[in-house]
């Protein structure tokens, strides 16, 4: 997962998915490798949507390695700052 167009691409499968009333599952299992740039616009762009509570709680993670859940939470991070900027 290391893409910006592969996020986008994921991001745009997931939004539908979002309305729904059941929560959505991420699975990363077998992911070795989430990319900051992926995890932004695969992820973090959701908050230009929903706040950081809506998406909390519409998903959940699995399967996220150390790393990846780094770079995950890292990409919340910078587009919550970036957002709060603005």
């Amino acid at each position: 997962m290391g893409t910006r167009l592969l996020g986008a691409k994921i991001r745009a499968d997931l939004r539908p998915l979002l309305d729904g009333d059941e929560k959505v599952v991420l699975d990363f299992s077998g992911v070795d490798t989430v990319t900051n740039s992926f995890a932004d616009e695969c992820i973090a762009k959701l908050l230009l949507e929903m706040s950081l509570d809506q998406l909390k709680s519409k998903t959940t993670f699995t399967g996220l390695t150390p790393m990846a859940e780094r770079s995950i939470l890292t990409a919340l991070k910078r587009r919550r700052m970036q957002i709060a900027g603005n």
